[in-house]
């Protein structure tokens, strides 16, 4: 019995301890698991935390880069805004970290001019159609067009991006091809792709057009904004005045801009009334066309006014005029009639409702034309000549309020953006670019609204561009309407930057400055 016991007990108790070992040992390798995965959560919670710390950290230099370049704004007294202002020049600097003591974060800002943009909700058809085929859409296409007509229909917006919801807008057009290009050369350099040996990738796989080499352009997003923004004032901080409310007392207070026959009345009282008479105006332009004599002032004089001699002071038949005519004022006949061929100034003066302003309209015309054909003629004397339209562009608006949307800053838009312009093309849009960037002529007036140092040759008047050669007349009455000299919308952008140059935390915020305050329009952190 007892060697039964110990033939079959014993491999029993060997095969039981068996068992407990290989319990012990998963066990052992489940608490090491455990142990692993607990140290591992440890480390991640550890690593959130100070990436955590780091971000906020972060965030905050960025905050205090954007409170820096808002001083810079503040402080910014120039009449006008360029890229030779300090305020253009990236900024870089340190705060010191509130952790660590004696450890300092970096950070990098950036600010841009909204007015270097097209702003979206002012825009109309034929811009958009040019800002369209800027990003890459057919300018023949009649989609474009469509397009165009669709995203007037919309505006107002609130972003940007809201033009994702017009019909026809495709995500290439609104958002650019940078992403896509550098997607694409990614691959390339993974593939360990050469010029010489590999061919040409294309963005067939991509959902372009067979053979279509990748071309970074950009979208929508780069070049339109909302918050282009500027003062409803003249260079010299004085209110604008509105030419469609204006009574003619204010009218005639109007003077050329300086350089343009500066300090001079462009209207006289009878010519301001006269302008009230006739104007609804919707562009500068309008204004060149304006008559001298409107239709309800023809009315008024048509029965004494003629082209034809009645007993008047005539000339002779060699042309001379008749110095021992004693009779009637020069050009009025015995009948009171007063023949506006022949009539001086103060001859003309004696018509209801013509002073020596008008009256020297019609005598500078009649000079410069020849004799008017008919009474009705006399209709075609034009209220402003060319220099006197280019002397008040700056001191004048169609609107009322305190500011103006949508125009494009000569100073700081790009080369490709003045090209959209109506009357521009690229030899024109470089000619402003060369002009603004080129050092200043040794007579042109010093700027010297601050302290700091103004590179380049920033125009500070828009009548300035009608000095340019590449520049003229109908091309100066086009773009009148669309362009400023300043800004009172940018935008900033500032990073928190780690010590590897890594950007950790991002703010960016569109500020308004036309008020006493500077007021943050948009705000984003990232």
């Amino acid at each position: 019995m007892m060697l039964f016991t110990k033939r079959f007990t014993y491999p029993f108790y060997k095969e039981q301890r068996g068992l407990s070992l290989v319990s012990t040992l998963w066990i052992l390798t489940i608490l090491s698991i455990l142990a692993a995965q607990l140290l591992y959560s440890i480390h991640i919670e550890q690593r959130t935390q100070r990436n955590f710390l780091d971000r906020g950290k972060y965030h905050y230099a960025a905050k205090a880069g954007f409170e820096w370049a808002l001083a810079v704004m503040r402080t910014d007294q120039t009449p006008f805004d360029s890229l030779g202002e300090s305020w253009a020049a990236p900024i870089t600097g340190q705060v010191e970290d509130g952790v660590q003591i004696g450890k300092f974060l970096n950070y990098s800002v950036t600010v841009t001019d909204e007015a270097s943009r097209v702003n979206i909700n002012v825009a109309d058809v034929g811009l958009f159609t040019n800002l369209l085929a800027q990003v890459g859409a057919s300018p023949d296409d009649a989609q474009t067009e469509e397009l165009a007509n669709a995203i007037v229909e919309g505006q107002p917006y609130r972003t940007v991006r809201d033009l994702a919801r017009v019909a026809g807008m495709t995500s290439e057009l609104l958002y650019g091809t940078q992403q896509m290009a550098a997607f694409t050369q990614g691959m390339a350099n993974t593939q360990g792709a050469s010029t010489s040996t590999t061919p040409e990738l294309s963005t067939a796989s991509l959902g372009s057009p067979q053979g279509t080499s990748i071309e970074a352009r950009p979208g929508l997003v780069d070049l339109a904004t909302i918050y282009s923004l500027d003062a409803s004032t003249d260079p010299d901080g004085q209110a604008l005045v509105n030419v469609n409310t204006a009574d003619a007392d204010q009218l005639t207070q109007i003077e050329t801009q300086s350089g343009q026959g500066g300090g001079q009345s462009v209207f006289s009282q009878a010519e301001a009334e006269s302008l009230i008479q006739q104007r609804e105006f919707d562009r500068f332009s309008d204004l060149i066309d304006v008559k001298a004599v409107s239709d309800e002032l023809f009315n008024n004089i048509r029965d004494r006014i003629t082209t034809e001699d009645s007993g008047g002071n005539q000339d002779d038949e060699d042309g001379e005029d008749d110095e021992e005519w004693t009779g009637p004022q020069q050009g009025q006949g015995e009948d009171g009639q007063i023949n506006i061929n022949t009539a001086d100034v103060e001859t003309l003066e004696s018509l209801d409702g013509i002073d020596q302003g008008i009256a020297e309209r019609i005598v500078d015309h009649r000079d410069s034309q020849g004799f008017f054909q008919n009474i009705d003629a006399i209709k075609d004397v034009t209220l402003l000549t060319q220099q006197e339209f280019i002397g008040i562009v700056d001191k004048i608006t169609l609107k009322d309020g305190d500011t103006r949307s949508g125009l494009i800053n000569i100073n700081t838009a790009s080369a490709e953006i003045l090209a959209l312009l109506p009357g521009m093309d690229g030899e024109r849009a470089q000619a402003i670019v060369t002009r603004r960037e080129q050092d200043p002529p040794d007579d042109a007036p010093v700027l010297s609204f601050t302290e700091e140092e103004i590179t380049g040759h920033p125009f500070t008047t828009i009548s300035q561009l009608s000095e340019l050669e590449e520049i003229d007349f109908n091309t100066f009455r086009e773009v009148v309407d669309w362009v400023t000299y300043r800004s009172h919308g940018y935008r900033i952008e500032a990073t928190g930057v780690d010590a590897t140059g890594k950007v950790v935390s991002t703010c960016i915020g569109v500020i308004d400055r036309t008020g006493d305050q500077v007021i943050v329009q948009y705000w984003r952190q990232d």
